[in-house]
């Protein structure tokens, strides 16, 4: 099992970290499948993952706990395969008001999206001794003013500035990137015709495919000149 280097990454049965996941286990990684709440998901995507006939290990933790952040890289430890990759790819994405915003959902917000990457990049690295690849997973949002998910964008656009910033501590060992998809999967609570209203008023046209989003990730496993910079998969929604 150890010719298998190990990626790990983060809110990995669903929606865009399945993908990361699926597309790191298709490029020969084992992957160590992390899920919060999405038990019966996280079983299913590691069904998935087997099928492509590499190894993974589907576990379960609250990053916002720093502990539980601890007991992840004791798992990983157990394993004695290579960390090669780490994507961050868990967030939370909450609706409010920046006049009424509680302190609670703020602190929350930025726990998941901005602390946990910190401290999930600090254990990686110390265990990336033959190198690395961190990816983090912002938003092609994170420069605009929305202010309809305003603690979501502010904790991305601070994710962007510490993607930089560890870029430039951990090189040239590590390298440290992000990936910021603009529209690609709607969410459970968005109608149809006001998704295809955001998507008729992006330049392109079209929301990015998973294929495209999957080839992002790709692109930076494979070209190891590339660090400190934020990969934007949006349309064209940057442009507007």
């Amino acid at each position: 099992m150890d010719k298998y280097p190990l990626a790990l990454v983060t809110g990995a049965s669903q929606r865009l970290g399945r993908l990361f996941a699926l597309t790191l286990a298709r490029q020969g990684f084992a992957i160590l499948l992390h899920y919060h709440q999405s038990a019966k998901e996280a079983a299913i995507t590691a069904d998935e993952i087997r099928l492509l006939d590499v190894p993974v290990f589907a576990v379960g933790a609250d990053l916002t706990d720093l502990a539980q952040i601890q007991s992840l890289f004791n798992i990983l430890d157990s394993l004695n395969l290579r960390l090669k990759v780490l994507v961050n790819s868990a967030a939370v994405m909450m609706r409010a008001d920046l006049r009424t915003i509680s302190a609670d959902d703020w602190d929350a917000t930025f726990d998941l999206n901005l602390r946990a990457p910190l401290f999930l990049a600090q254990g990686a690295a110390a265990r990336m001794t033959g190198g690395g690849l961190i990816v983090n997973v912002t938003d092609a949002g994170a420069k605009s003013t929305w202010t309809v998910f305003p603690a979501y964008l502010a904790s991305k656009a601070a994710l962007e500035a510490l993607t930089r910033m560890l870029a430039k501590t951990y090189a040239p060992a590590i390298r440290v990137n992000a990936i910021a998809p603009g529209l690609v999967l709607p969410s459970a609570d968005i109608a149809s015709v006001e998704w295809n209203k955001l998507v008729n008023r992006l330049p392109l046209k079209h929301p990015a495919s998973l294929d495209e989003i999957a080839f992002a990730l790709k692109f930076l496993v494979k070209n190891e000149s590339v660090t400190g910079q934020t990969i934007v998969v949006d349309g064209g929604y940057s442009l507007l």
